[in-house]
């Protein structure tokens, strides 16, 4: 479908969790949070139904995350009845990667497409200040075992002055000899990550030129499912991305919204936009009634977020891992 100003949605992001094994400081505070109570959380079959609605609308693409979603019971049946769903023609997800190799049997079996690995560094005391959990052997395991199921892997790290403004290269170096790609995605203002210093993407790139050479944009098929720009650099087997937010807000080809764990389906990230979906499944509605209203909320999405403005009482003060990633 359309949203009110022409943009066509066809990607939905599912938060399955608001719980995670880690506590990245951009995203929760030291101690975590108060967990949503399990009767709170939509059931996997809620989510189900909910997605069988946006099928109706359009939605193509599904994206499953937390919190950390590999850590609620269940996920690769959920996978499974996705993919069931006509209409829904890919399922990834975004992980840790720590449960990953673990799971893959069952993920790939599921029918999962492809993983977003979140790995912000590979130096080990480096990663403990940032996340605030051990780096238990080598992170590039769970790399290493998602390319092997042959899953669509990508490394997703988020260049923060702090934690890790001396590992982007050997992150970006990930992608020389091996079928993944590494996007770097600028810090939002959003949550814990409002009290740290991001890094522009523009520097990213210009660091990773002068490291490894000059860098191609790249006009290939289209490597996922949003506003990623992707380039190829001289002598790497796979691509370069960045995702930059808030220094080039590309709001005007948005094609997704959010659904969180506790069934409110949020328009924007940034602002408290949206409607709540939980107790109208609960209460028997089906997929029909339920994509009217979806599509009546996703008509009023807003224009464009407004990182760096004044703010307001429409942004939404929720931390990342409540609101899904």
């Amino acid at each position: 479908m359309t949203d009110g100003t022409g943009r066509i949605i066809d990607y939905l992001r599912v938060s399955v969790t608001d719980r995670c094994n880690l506590r990245c400081v951009y995203c929760m505070p030291p101690r975590g949070v108060e967990p949503v109570p399990h009767r709170e959380m939509l059931t996997l079959e809620e989510i189900g139904t909910i997605c069988g609605a946006a099928a109706r609308l359009g939605v193509t693409r599904v994206k499953l995350t937390g919190g950390e979603p590999l850590v609620r019971k269940g996920c690769p049946r959920l996978v499974e009845m996705l993919k069931a769903i006509p209409g829904i023609r890919e399922v990834t997800m975004t992980t840790n990667g720590i449960l990953l190799p673990r799971m893959l049997g069952e993920l790939t079996a599921a029918g999962l497409d492809g993983v977003n690995i979140s790995l912000d560094t590979l130096d080990p005391v480096r990663y403990k200040a940032l996340t605030r959990y051990p780096l238990e052997g080598d992170a590039r395991e769970a790399i290493h075992a998602a390319l092997g199921a042959g899953l669509r892997v990508k490394v997703n790290c988020v260049p923060i002055r702090e934690h890790n403004d001396r590992d982007l290269e050997e992150l970006a170096a990930l992608a020389r000899d091996r079928q993944l790609d590494v996007r770097f995605i600028e810090l939002m203002p959003v949550g814990m990550g409002a009290a740290l210093t991001p890094i522009p993407g523009e520097e990213v790139r210009q660091r990773l030129e002068a490291a490894f050479g000059p860098m191609e944009p790249y006009q290939g098929v289209p490597r996922g499912n949003g506003p990623a720009v992707y380039y190829s650099l001289p002598g790497f087997t796979g691509k370069i991305g960045f995702i930059s937010a808030v220094s080039h807000r590309f709001c005007g080809d948005c094609n997704r919204v959010r659904l969180t764990s506790t069934g409110f389906l949020k328009l924007c990230l940034h602002y408290s936009d949206g409607v709540p979906l939980r107790e109208l499944v609960r209460s028997g509605a089906g997929e029909e009634e339920l994509a009217r209203v979806m599509a009546k909320a996703i008509r009023d999405k807003p224009l464009h977020h407004d990182f760096g403005g004044k703010e307001s009482a429409g942004w939404d003060r929720h931390i990342m891992s409540q609101i899904g990633g």
